[in-house]
């Protein structure tokens, strides 16, 4: 029975994110430099929906197979997929770097997907899709961030250590900062840091003009809340929303949460063409 079948006949609710819909085989494209980019993809009418996911995440989690199901009742067409290092794809995560990570979703935009789309970015994803729609302005018709996480690796990580922690990077080259969210510590690496630098949006405006919609739990204890104001005032575009979720945690995805996202993804695309 696959997923669709099922909320048919009610065996799992809406937005459950249950696994079924990620235990097919996942396509691929080749990354930059090699190795493969693990993808599932709907057809579908434009413009289009591309998830994002965090840190150590991967496209198998809660919002990412929600958003696949709401955009295929809608059919609309949608892509998410794992960057190098990360879930189904190849490539060592202590190896992963900000610009590299912005190049997979690149690569999936510029060969998975036709015409404009709706950048929908989860934490890192958040800086990730905003970094994206400055390299490809043309192909994004809206972004939507979910405690988007811009500067983070010298906002949330580097600018927070203590002492110790940065001896620690600077001698050792990483640092296994312990995971609210998994038994494995993330591994924190100088490379990570270093290269981050290169990709501070936070400092300057924000040369980015189409709708973008920032949703910020106040609850969130890895990302301020503040942040999404941040990013909001350094937009050029005038076309901006910023939603505070009071009670929201940094996940952000509860029920309610999911439907305030496919309600967002609704309303850009119901938005006339640029």
């Amino acid at each position: 029975m696959t997923v669709k079948h099922a909320l048919a006949e009610g065996v799992i609710p809406p937005f459950a994110g249950d696994k079924l819909a990620a235990m097919s085989k996942p396509e691929t494209v080749t990354r930059p430099g090699g190795g493969a980019i693990a993808y599932h993809a709907l057809e579908g009418a434009g413009p289009g929906v591309i998830f994002l996911g965090g840190f150590m995440s991967d496209m198998t989690g809660t919002k990412a197979l929600a958003l696949e199901e709401h955009c295929r009742r809608r059919g609309r067409a949608f892509v998410r997929f794992d960057y190098a290092g990360h879930g189904a794809s190849s490539g060592a995560f202590v190896e992963g770097t900000i610009g590299g990570w912005r190049d997979d979703a690149l690569a999936v935009l510029d060969a998975v997907t036709e015409g404009p789309q709706i950048l929908v970015g989860s934490s890192m994803g958040g800086w990730l899709a905003l970094l994206v729609a400055l390299a490809r302005p043309e192909r994004v018709a809206g972004l939507i961030g979910l405690a988007a996480a811009a500067d983070f690796t010298q906002d949330m990580m580097w600018e927070r250590y203590c002492a110790e922690v940065r001896q620690t990077l600077e001698r050792d080259g990483v640092y296994y900062q312990p995971s609210a969210y998994g038994d494995e510590p993330y591994a924190i690496t100088r490379q990570l840091i270093e290269e981050g630098r290169e990709h501070l949006l936070l400092r300057a405006p924000i040369a980015i003009d189409c709708p973008v919609r920032l949703i910020q739990g106040m609850k969130d204890p890895d990302v301020p809340w503040r942040t999404a104001l941040r990013i909001a005032e350094k937009l050029t575009s005038r076309d901006v929303t910023v939603t505070l979720v009071k009670e929201g945690d940094h996940r952000l995805s509860e029920p309610d949460d999911l439907v305030r996202l496919t309600d967002m993804v609704d309303a850009i695309a119901r938005k006339p063409s640029r």
